[in-house]
């Protein structure tokens, strides 16, 4: 399925570090966005890096709250008997959002579910861009087992007292918000060097890889050949793939064209897929119907060259 088409107009996840923003959290009977109910939303508005507004509303369900979620985030059916509807409540968040870039942690959750309730009750298409602390965190933290709210707020000794209330939620995530950005300070020295490493590590970078021998047998069907690689492999990591061709005496090519040889498929998907078929292979089958002498090896095949590498 095909989520764009879900929410064709929401916002854009970013990477920034603003000083003026809405930071949100919401608690939910479940995880379904369409199946289950919003029963909280809290949220602080945060201008120039000093909270101006705070919002805070608890919300009538059409349909009891379970004990499993009264006891994880101490709401009770009584608590939201004469509380607002779902439609009131959001008609209030959309006004005091406005246009701000939102702010939360794990918040595609909480944007799902606010998108899909808003577009259901109030005819409303939630399109602030956003910014996931969940998402800092993994990038910046990289040596933390685990980086849940709770996790984090251990981490930077935050007060976990009311966790999972969402008002208290917001509060945490803001407080890690400031920690985060002093990590990109620390570490990275200003915001546009962190996003360079950020984007740097997005692509395969195998630039600096050299064969790891001096004695390449030129009787191989990979010597001299250009070769490029879609997918990654069960046997061994991508970068270790392109060492082995290196090592042959063969050239990576991180794009095909018409002076690619071969087409390497690992075994697993390429993230860049499209359908059946990844962007790479759709492109070499393109080149050879015109005529272009490409071949398209898969794993296995490719296995077979480099494990019996010699023509001869």
């Amino acid at each position: 399925m095909n989520l764009n088409s879900i929410r064709p107009v929401k916002g854009k996840s970013l990477i920034e570090t603003p000083s003026s923003f809405v930071v949100f959290d919401i608690e939910t009977t479940g995880l379904d966005s369409f199946e289950n109910e919003i029963i909280e939303i809290g949220a602080l508005k945060v201008k120039d890096g000093k909270v101006v507004d705070s919002f805070d509303h608890l919300i009538k369900p059409n349909h009891p709250i379970s004990d499993f979620i009264t006891n994880l985030t101490g709401i009770t059916n009584e608590m939201v008997e004469n509380a607002e509807s779902i439609e009131e409540v959001l008609n209030q968040f959309i006004n005091f959002i406005g246009d701000s870039i939102l702010m939360g942690h794990n918040v595609n959750f909480d944007i799902n579910f606010v998108y899909d309730k808003a577009e259901k009750h109030n005819n409303y298409n939630l399109t602030n861009d956003f910014i996931d602390t969940l998402r800092l965190a993994r990038k910046l933290l990289p040596e933390m087992p685990h980086h849940r709210l709770s996790d984090l707020a251990d981490y930077y000794n935050i007060d976990k007292t009311g966790h999972h209330r969402a008002l208290k939620d917001v509060e945490m995530t803001l407080e890690v918000y400031n920690h985060l950005v002093e990590e990109i300070l620390n570490q990275y020295g200003n915001l546009d060097n962190f996003k360079k490493q950020i984007y740097k590590n997005s692509y395969d970078n195998f630039s600096d890889l050299t064969p790891q021998t001096d004695k390449i047998d030129k009787n191989n069907l990979f010597y001299d050949k250009n070769i490029a690689i879609t997918g990654n492999f069960v046997n061994f990591p991508r970068k270790e793939a392109v060492q082995k061709i290196l090592n042959l005496g063969g050239h990576y090519n991180d794009k095909v064209t018409e002076a690619t040889d071969y087409v390497v498929e690992g075994s697993k998907k390429s993230r860049f897929q499209k359908g059946d078929k990844s962007t790479k292979q759709l492109q070499a089958e393109k080149l050879i119907s015109e005529g272009a002498n490409i071949k398209i090896l898969n794993e296995d095949e490719f296995m077979k060259i480099i494990n019996e590498p010699s023509l001869s």
